[in-house]
């Protein structure tokens, strides 16, 4: 039996340590948070050894069940002490290096409804990293505060053995092996062929997760399976749903920065792992004829492919103790993915708290808020973690690690206030509290030349309709998800609808925050009124109803500002670029917008 992967190493360690045989107490707690504990701070005193954890299936056809590469980063007391601690966990597709590279991505210049252009591969990645250290991320924050760190590489990356699937059952099956392994369930070895067994006499049995954006899923997945010893997760930024990262209520939606991505570019972007014959049966089996053959760029449509890459409907599974965290200026993983977790937990009685602030992808909660979880559930220490406010929000110009305690999120005491657009175009048109009481239509031509920024600004175009409340006469606190009801016809059997939520003036100062400009965004295929899984052709000039919501925010907009509902067609950073020239009618009595206001009426008060 293996108990060291590096015997060589611990044993150096051990021989030339100052402190050997110096009893060490861990944790050190002070005001419900493991402190930083000197003898565990020097990195040359650390135990580091790899392994390779046998899962319970096999992506890559080989006959064999898949093997994770796993690396421990623990404190040398974990031998010389015999303690056994609890393990911060992180996992990745990404420590091996990427593609980095956005020349293979879809070309957007493509009709709605034909099939997509013909893209090139990416060319294979040269893996980085060496053995016995996959990443060294976390191990400086949490190894000194009494825990053992652990990294493993995701299915197909790096020195882990199988094809990546993204989303697919093997990311939630993958950690929880490293979890069950780490627990004592689970079989690790010293080669990820055969090798000797290596056993984890050091874990105490509990582990928490933590990570960012794709990183951020892997927790969640994890916890999805329902692992015994997985005892709380901190996601960043994950995404919960690879339809809502590329899709959006039927439309075919990038995310922000990466325009022609989809799910097989992601699958070439990650791919780092397995020899030739493998990673030929990867692309061939999962990319080609998985992803190609179910992921459809022609329609957008939901189907049994991204039912599954959405782990709101594996949620029932989680038992972990919850911290979600994001941003509502997301617009790579938009904030969706984690407000619908998180109240998907809530309604399950799963302890979860919400971490939300201003800036954009990324950023997880300060380091005092992750101690306390991480503290309270891997140590057992009862440091109020559980109780108290469940939303904890960072305001517009305070600092990330100051966020503002708040009963929950949304905000319990924001009302729906609903206004009424008033035609104005090609200008401005306005926004009102009352319906207006004659039949009144705008039109608006696609043109995906122009950003959405610009149109934004435009004091005259026929490319967006905008329609805009009059100053606020107080700051006002919106809350929740913006909903738009709209009727609309078409002059072709297909078009793109974006509608975006906007702050007037438009600051042009370079140095405008993010929070400035843009309240939020949405976007969405009128071909899909009747269902999200079967799109059917517009007939031309026909009117039709939609009703949607914009992406969940929580911003206060300043007094003296104006907000503004801005529809067009094609988002020129976000959508599919048809050939210019569709034209969108609006039926501006049919066409209404609920803004969550934090008091209400009483709260919005537009000046005369």
């Amino acid at each position: 039996m293996n108990r060291l992967a590096s015997p060589l190493i611990a044993f150096l360690i051990f021989v030339h340590s100052p402190l050997w045989g110096a009893e060490v107490k861990i944790p050190v707690i002070k005001d419900g948070e493991a402190q930083v504990i000197k003898e565990l701070e020097d990195s040359d005193y650390w135990i580091r050894h790899d392994l390779w954890v046998e899962t319970e299936f096999d992506t890559d056809g080989d006959g064999k069940l898949d093997r994770m590469h796993v690396a421990v980063t623990r404190p040398r007391q974990t031998d010389t002490q015999s303690l056994k601690l609890p393990v911060v966990y992180n996992s990745s597709p990404y420590f091996a290096g990427t593609t980095g590279n956005d020349d293979y991505f879809w070309d957007v210049r493509q009709e709605l409804g034909d099939p997509p252009p013909n893209r090139s591969a990416a060319p294979d990645i040269e893996r980085e990293g060496t053995r016995p250290i996959i990443s060294k991320r976390h191990i400086s924050d949490w190894l000194p505060r009494g825990y053992v760190v652990v990294h493993s590489s995701a299915p197909g990356t790096g020195l882990s053995q199988g094809c990546p699937t993204v989303g697919g059952d093997p990311e939630a099956l993958a950690p929880k092996a490293v979890i069950d392994w780490l627990c004592g369930r689970g079989k690790g070895f010293t080669e990820p062929v055969g090798g000797e067994p290596v056993e984890a006499y050091w874990c105490s049995g509990k582990v928490g997760m933590t990570g960012t954006s794709y990183n951020g899923t892997i927790p969640l997945a994890a916890a999805t399976t329902g692992v015994e010893g997985l005892e709380v997760i901190i996601p960043v930024a994950p995404n919960t749903s690879y339809y809502h990262y590329y899709r959006s209520n039927g439309l075919v939606r990038h995310p922000g920065g990466y325009l022609g991505e989809d799910i097989d570019i992601l699958y070439d972007f990650i791919h780092s792992g397995g020899d030739e014959a493998i990673q030929e049966y990867c692309d061939c089996n999962v990319r080609d004829e998985l992803m190609h053959g179910n992921q459809d760029r022609a329609t957008g449509d939901y189907n049994d492919f991204w039912y599954t890459r959405d782990y709101l409907n594996r949620i029932d599974g989680v038992k972990a103790a919850v911290l979600m965290a994001h941003a509502f200026n997301d617009w790579n993983v938009v904030p969706e993915h984690s407000i619908r977790i998180y109240q998907a937990l809530q309604k399950n009685g799963i302890e979860t708290q919400l971490f939300m602030h201003q800036g954009g992808h990324g950023g997880p909660p300060p380091i005092d808020m992750m101690n306390r979880w991480f503290t309270h559930y891997l140590f057992d220490v009862d440091n109020g973690v559980p109780n108290g406010s469940k939303a904890w929000i960072v305001r517009e110009n305070d600092d990330r690690g100051k966020p503002t305690e708040y009963a929950d999120y949304p905000n319990p005491d924001a009302e729906d206030v609903v206004v009424y657009p008033v035609a104005g175009a090609p200008q401005q048109g306005k926004l009102q509290t009352t319906p207006i009481d004659q039949p009144s239509t705008e039109t608006l031509v696609d043109n995906f030349s122009f950003s959405g920024d610009a149109l934004a600004q435009a004091e005259f175009t026929e490319h967006r309709l905008i329609y805009t409340t009059p100053k606020l006469a107080k700051d006002t606190h919106l809350s929740g998800a913006p909903r738009i009801k709209l009727r609309l016809a078409c002059d072709r059997p297909a078009a793109n609808l974006s509608v975006w939520l906007v702050s007037l003036p438009w600051n042009t100062d370079r140095r405008a925050k993010i929070t400035d400009n843009i309240i939020t965004r949405g976007w969405a295929d009128p071909q899909n009124i009747k269902s999200i899984r079967e799109s059917e052709p517009l007939v031309p000039g026909q009117y039709y109803d939609m009703e949607f919501d914009l992406q969940p925010d929580d911003q206060v907009i300043a007094k003296g500002q104006q907000i503004g509902l801005m529809i067009m067609s094609s988002d020129r950073d976000f959508t599919l670029h048809p050939t210019p020239g569709t034209e969108l009618t609006i039926d501006l009595q049919q066409t209404q917008l609920s803004l969550p206001i934090v008091g209400g009426e009483l709260e919005f008060e537009p000046e005369n």
